[in-house]
């Protein structure tokens, strides 16, 4: 069969696209299947060959359930909001609207022309006004319920961007989009209170089917400690400084405290502070500090004595000093810590720059050289001296500070609360107004949505202003509950918002009337198989299980969990084994790809190229192979003049369907296009395959390269769309060989190999290998002690 790619795959995807037959319908005779992957943020630069692997993986997955009968749902959609394309807009004077639409035509046009399975009717855009109506919706529905509030605080800014970063997005002390420093500012910040949902996040991790580095990864990042809190009194006064600790076991050894330079309780006894400028000094320089920054382990220790306050160990009743310190953040914890410094790195560290005292509270280690951090018994410690475990040691120190009223058993995270405004124009507007009687009011749902206006200036204010500050008609409205003059919030969204639900839209993207229809949710939901990158696995999987957690509460979907597995894929690195870069010049375009040879070979490959869940390097030379195999596909057309099938035939493509079929399932793309490239080596060395094999084979590849898979299936007489033909079915009797090659062994060592009867008894396996003459003169003279037979696999024979 000729195969001319260029022509054959433009037809096959006009067919599909036509025919609509990868729309998804809600029929309730067929059981459903929803693949989920991450939508794409359609920059400039279009598809890269990651996309390619992001959604191939699923994209063969699909394919096959369908042809197993499985009513299939994987849409596609746009996360179009977003600081690149305002940024864009600033260079360029485009209109952030029209540099999304224009963005996602080349997206659309790239993924068709790779043959992706997608039902197109189901497209979403983040930015379109009825999408984002419902993100406000879910917003205003978090603030009805008290998991937004406003609070004062120091942000993560960006001074390049003009922008406030949450801490997920200023990781190293970096801004996540341009990369530039970040600086502390005092800001008024819109926060969701995701804290109130970290148990129920990590619960949720109990039943869901994530890989294990994934759930690890959440775990770690929701961070939950068991411990106490505790009151350690202020000398003099009535205040206490509450602070939280893992280990009250070890409040004996507490030498000093630290309190974050921002801690409101030096504001109030600055009178009796007698060094407040040096105090003063410091808080100056730890504002010019990123979070990053301050806490930081490995970095200097500094910090200054509060001179004039000290504070009361609940336990020992000790006075001790309290100092101020960059790496204590009021953001976190309570804004104060208790220091033990002969049984922590940091605090030892401190306390041996300072001249503090270090007590020893956990016998094992020599303190004057370095903080002891293992277990031991407790000594100088009142009560608890003599424990040696320290569970106990820890209760029994809890049930102390609560009998004294000087403190309880708690809880804490490591995730904080999420920063949900920026200042920026392309983003859903927040739907809050502010009222000078009413304080900040919702904007009522029948008002929803809250429309960006139609602005020509998106730079933002040299104060990080939002642009939307500017247009009056946008600020000055009225407030919906009194009527007064009022003003509108003007800071956006975050872009993480709109990504927090979208795998709910694409259930019924049409409806006006809710975010979703009650008989799509419980059709579809939930989510059956979710792929995307290990990038995403803490910040967007975190936000949209809160999100969708939230809304299975209050009752406005069907279940806790929006993902039922989770899955991965790994980078594709360079040919030069780097991370792909321009800065590199080891980028590969996906276009140039399809244009030299056909989209099959490039599916092909990218499933090939190595282990699907980890980083592969780029290989010219490979594509080519693939492009060569893909060849010999078509050429086995050629090769079916009279054939008929025969039991060693028949056995062959039944282990083939066997092997392809679970490599699949497993995500071992490699392994089964690896196992057809044996199969067709074998069919070319004997000359012949029979059409029905063949058109086996061609629903086998089909996942793999579709439009070479059709126009064989075509030209072989098969009905309608190999993509609908059944998938085939493996048959256990049929693939048992009738003969098994097995080693012989004389000693442990290798003789060589015979053919016996497959799965045969021991003594016809002897007869076998006696007639073979392998062990001949092996056993010459000797005398056999023992037989050692594994059916189908060794016969290994033991003499003296």
């Amino acid at each position: 069969m000729k195969y001319d790619f260029r022509e054959t795959e433009k037809k096959w995807q006009k067919k599909w696209e036509e025919s609509g037959i990868f729309e998804a319908h809600i029929d309730k005779t067929k059981k459903k299947f929803y693949a989920l992957v991450e939508f794409p943020y359609p920059s400039g630069a279009g598809m890269h060959v990651g996309h390619i692997k992001a959604y191939g993986g699923l994209e063969v997955i699909c394919r096959k359930k369908r042809m197993e009968g499985y009513n299939v749902l994987f849409p596609i959609g746009f996360d179009a909001f977003g600081l690149p394309t305002e940024n864009y807009a600033i260079k360029t004077g485009i209109h952030p609207r029209k540099v999304t639409d224009m963005n996602i035509e080349k997206f659309t046009s790239q993924m068709k022309r790779v043959g992706f399975s997608f039902d197109w009717s189901r497209v979403i855009d983040t930015t379109d006004e009825d999408y984002y109506k419902w993100t406000q919706w879910i917003f205003l529905k978090m603030r009805e319920h008290g998991l937004v509030f406003r609070d004062k605080a120091l942000v993560n800014y960006c001074p390049s961007c003009k922008v406030v970063l949450s801490n997920e997005d200023s990781q190293g002390g970096k801004c996540d989009i341009c990369h530039s420093d970040v600086v502390q500012r005092s800001k008024d910040v819109w926060y969701l209170r995701i804290t109130a949902y970290a148990d129920k996040l990590l619960d949720g991790l109990k039943t869901a089917d994530y890989l294990p580095n994934i759930k690890l990864q959440q775990e770690n990042w929701i961070g939950r400690s068991e411990g106490a809190f505790a009151d350690f009194g202020i000398a003099g006064t009535d205040d206490t400084l509450r602070i939280y600790t893992t280990r009250p076991d070890t409040m004996f050894g507490v030498t000093f405290m630290v309190m974050a330079p921002e801690h409101p309780l030096i504001e109030k006894y600055a009178s009796r502070i007698s060094n407040m400028d040096e105090l003063t000094a410091y808080r100056a320089e730890c504002a010019k500090k990123t979070e990053f920054e301050r806490t930081q382990l490995n970095k200097d220790k500094t910090g200054v004595k509060i001179e004039g306050l000290t504070a009361v160990n609940p336990l020992s009743g000790k006075e001790i000093p309290i100092y101020i310190s960059d790496y204590v953040m009021m953001g976190y914890g309570t804004g104060a810590i208790m220091a033990v410094p002969a049984h922590d790195d940091r605090d030892w560290e401190f306390a041996r720059k300072f001249g503090i005292d270090i007590i020893e509270v956990i016998k094992g280690g020599n303190i004057a050289e370095a903080a002891y951090t293992g277990d031991g018994e407790m000594i100088n410690s009142g009560f608890l001296n003599g424990f040696t475990n320290k569970k106990d040691s820890i209760k029994r120190a809890t049930e102390e500070l609560e009998k004294l009223g000087k403190g309880e058993k708690g809880v804490q995270y490591k995730m904080k609360d999420w920063a949900f405004n920026r200042q920026r124009y392309w983003g859903e507007p927040i739907p809050i107004i502010h009222c000078p009687n009413c304080g900040d009011v919702s904007v009522p749902y029948d008002q929803l949505p809250l429309r960006l206006p139609e602005i020509d200036n998106f730079v933002a204010g040299q104060d990080g202003e939002s642009p939307l500050a500017k247009i009056d008609s946008f600020v000055n409205c009225s407030c919906p509950v009194c009527g007064a003059a009022a003003r509108r919030e003007t800071d956006t969204m975050p872009q993480w918002a709109g990504s927090s639900w979208y795998f709910l839209r694409y259930l019924d993207p049409h409806n006006s009337d809710r975010f979703a229809s009650r008989e799509a949710l419980e059709y579809w939901m939930p989510v059956d198989w979710y792929n995307g990158g290990m990038e995403h696995v803490t910040r967007h999987l975190i936000y949209s299980r809160f999100w969708h957690r939230f809304l299975y509460d209050i009752g406005e979907v069907n279940t806790p969990e929006p993902y039922a597995k989770r899955t991965a894929q790994g980078l594709i690195l360079g040919p030069d084994g780097e991370k792909m870069s321009k800065s590199r010049g080891n980028v590969v375009d996906p276009n140039d790809i399809v244009d030299k040879y056909g989209a099959d070979v490039l599916r092909t490959y990218i499933m090939f190229m190595g282990d699907y869940e980890k980083a592969s390097p780029w290989s010219d030379s490979s594509v080519r192979g693939c492009k060569r195999f893909l060849e010999r596909v078509a050429g086995m057309t050629d090769l079916t003049g009279g054939a008929k099938t025969t039991p060693e035939s028949e056995g062959e493509i039944h282990r083939l369907i066997k092997k392809v079929s679970s490599d699949i399932d497993s995500m071992k793309f490699n392994t089964a296009l690896a196992a057809m490239m044996g199969y067709i080596n074998e069919v070319y060395d004997r000359g012949y395959i029979a059409v029905d094999e063949l058109k086996t084979f061609v629903k086998l590849i089909s996942p793999f390269a579709p439009h070479l898979a059709e126009e064989m299936w075509t030209y072989l007489g098969g009905d309608g769309f190999v993509s609908l033909a059944p998938w085939p079915v493996f048959d256990e009797s049929k693939a048992a060989r009738s003969v098994s090659e097995i080693a012989v062994q004389f000693m442990g060592r290798l003789k060589g190999t015979v053919e016996v009867p497959a799965g045969c008894d021991e003594a016809t396996a002897w007869d076998a290998v006696e007639k073979s003459g392998l062990l001949a003169s092996s056993l010459e003279g000797r005398q056999i002690v023992k037989k050692i037979y594994v059916p189908n696999r060794i016969f290994n024979v033991v003499a003296k």
